[in-house]
C-alpha cells in the first residue's frame, strides 16, 4: 500500500510517497520530483499481505500470516520512523480502516460481526455495531460508515451506510459481485457490480437521495480512487477482460489479470477521459490496485498487481 502527501510550503512542489516493500517489511519514502528513495524503517516484517497507511504517515497498519499452519492474522501497527514504536492489534481481526483520527476494526465469527472504533494508538476502543453478517468490508464514509457484504459473481450483496449511532441503511443491492468505494465525505459511492452474461459494470449512488448515476467505464471498485475534493475518480480499466473468469472473485483469488488503462471520470459530467494507456506507452500490462493520488491532484500512484511494482504518474 502507498501514502502520498504534499510537502512543506518551502518544498510545496514536491510530492512524497510513502511504501512499504512486501519481502522485508522496511518503510521507504520517495520524493516524486527529486527522485530520491530514503528508507526511514528497517524493522524487518516479512510477509506483509496488506497496509492501510495512518493520514500522518506516522503508522502503517501491516497485517501478515503467522503460525505453523499460517492460520493466525496479525495486524501491527508499524511506525513510519525508525524512532517509533510499534504495537500490535487484536489477532484475527476481519478488517480494518483508517482515518487522520481513528481506528475502524472488524472482527466477523460464526455468530456475525462486531465493529469498534479506537484512537489511532489503539486506545480507547469502543463498540460501533454488531451484526448477523458474517462476510462485510468496512471503511470510513465521512463522519459515517461504509459496509458491504464481501463481493463473489454468484452471490447478491449490499452496501450500507452506518450511523455513527451504529444504525445501518441499506443504500445499494441487491447487486451480483458488489464493491463500494465511498467518496471521502461519504456524499457518493461508487459501486462496481457484474450482470447476468459476467459483465462489469460501474455507477454513483448518491447516499442522501439515492439518485443512481450509470458510469461510462467498466472495472472494479477496488480498482479506484477518488481525490479530495470528490471532483474526480481515477480507475485502472481492464481493456479486454477474459471471458474465463468469474468477477470480482477471479481477480481476487490472483486467477485473473488485467491489462489496465487508466481512465479519469469526472463526478460533475459524468464523463470519462483517457489519462494513460500504459500498454502502448509502457510496452507492459498493467493491472491496477492501491491507487492513491496527492491532495494537490498532480500525482498519482498506483502498484501493478501483476509483478508488485511501484509506479507513478504526473497528471
Amino acid at each position: 500500500a502507498v501514502k502520498m502527501s504534499s510537502s512543506s510550503p518551502a518544498v510545496a512542489d514536491e510530492v512524497i510517497v510513502n511504501y512499504i516493500e512486501r519481502q522485508s517489511g522496511n518503510v521507504f519514502i520517495y520524493k516524486a520530483h527529486a527522485g530520491v528513495i530514503t528508507r526511514t524503517n528497517n524493522q524487518t516484517v516479512p510477509g506483509i499481505e496488506s497496509a492501510s497507511w495512518a493520514p500522518d504517515s506516522s503508522f502503517a497498519f501491516v497485517r501478515y500470516l503467522s503460525g505453523t499452519d499460517f492460520s493466525t492474522i496479525n495486524t501491527y501497527a508499524l511506525p513510519g520512523t525508525q524512532s517509533g514504536s510499534g504495537f500490535f492489534l487484536p489477532q484475527n481481526l476481519s478488517g480494518i480502516a483508517v482515518s487522520s483520527t481513528s481506528l475502524l476494526v472488524l472482527a466477523s465469527g460464526v455468530n456475525g460481526s462486531i465493529a469498534s472504533t479506537a484512537h489511532l494508538d489503539g486506545t480507547h476502543s469502543s463498540q460501533l455495531f454488531t451484526s448477523p453478517l458474517t462476510a462485510l468490508h468496512i471503511s470510513f464514509a465521512g463522519k459515517q460508515y461504509l459496509a458491504y457484504t464481501k463481493p463473489s459473481a454468484s452471490l447478491s450483496g449490499y452496501a450500507f451506510i452506518v450511523s455513527s449511532a451504529g444504525h445501518f441503511s441499506t443504500v445499494a443491492g441487491p447487486l451480483n459481485g458488489l464493491v463500494a468505494l465511498a467518496s471521502p465525505s461519504g456524499k457518493w459511492l461508487m459501486v462496481s457490480s457484474v450482470s447476468d452474461n459476467n459483465t462489469m459494470q460501474t455507477k454513483l449512488i448518491n447516499t442522501t437521495t439515492g439518485e443512481n448515476i450509470p458510469l461510462p467505464i467498466a472495472t472494479i471498485a477496488d480498482k479506484c480512487v477518488w481525490t479530495i475534493d470528490e471532483s474526480t475518480i481515477y480507475c485502472g480499466v481492464p481493456v479486454s477482460p477474459s471471458s474465463d473468469y468469474s468477477y470480482p472473485d477471479g481477480w481476487y483469488q490472483g486467477v485473473a489479470h488485467f491489462s489496465d488503462r487508466i481512465w479519469k471520470i469526472d463526478v460533475a459530467g459524468r464523463y470519462a477521459q483517457l489519462v494513460l494507456d500504459f500498454p502502448s506507452d509502457a510496452k507492459d500490462t498493467l493491472d491496477a490496485e492501491s491507487l492513491s493520488v496527492n491532495p494537490l491532484n498532480t500525482e498519482l500512484v498506483f502498484v501493478n498487481k501483476n509483478d508488485g511494482s511501484l509506479w507513478g504518474y504526473s497528471l
